[in-house]
C-alpha cells in the first residue's frame, strides 16, 4: 500500500510543476511596460505616416542637380564663361576688393604669371567672388 501512496504522490509532484507554470501567467501589466494608453492610440491611428510624407515636391535647382548628374557619370561640367583680364599698365582689383586701382568684374581667365594677383586660389580663374 505503501509502494502506491509514494507512486502516486510522485505523480502529483511531477504534474504539479505544469500546473505551477501555467497558474503564474498572469493577465496584467508590470511597471516597466511603458505608456500603453501611448501604444494603442499609435497602433489605432488610422494613416501612421508624417502628414509631410506625401509632399513630393522637392525644391531644388535644376541646374545645379543636372551638374551633380555629370559629375557622377564622369562628364566635366561645362565651363562658365569668362572675361578677359583688360591690359593696363596699372595694378588692378577686383570688384567688391580692397584698394583703389581699375576695377575688373570677375570671373576672369588669368595666365599663369597673373601680375595683378587676382587669382589668390590659383586655379586660373580670377576673381570669383
Amino acid at each position: 500500500m505503501h509502494l502506491r501512496l509514494y507512486f502516486v504522490a510522485m505523480i502529483a509532484a511531477v504534474t504539479s510543476g505544469c500546473a505551477a507554470d501555467y497558474l503564474n501567467n498572469y493577465d496584467t501589466t508590470t511597471l516597466a511596460s511603458g505608456d500603453a494608453n501611448q501604444t494603442n492610440s499609435l497602433l489605432q491611428t488610422v494613416d501612421p505616416f508624417n502628414p509631410n510624407s506625401n509632399n513630393t515636391h522637392i525644391e531644388g535647382d535644376g541646374q545645379r542637380m543636372a551638374t551633380v548628374v555629370q559629375r557622377y557619370h564622369g562628364v566635366s561640367p561645362p565651363a562658365p564663361a569668362l572675361g578677359r583680364v583688360p591690359n593696363s599698365s596699372v595694378d588692378l582689383d577686383c570688384a567688391g576688393g580692397k584698394g583703389n586701382n581699375p576695377v575688373v568684374q570677375g570671373p576672369v581667365a588669368v595666365g599663369p604669371s597673373d601680375p595683378n594677383g587676382l587669382d589668390r586660389n590659383h586655379n586660373g580663374i580670377g576673381c570669383e567672388n
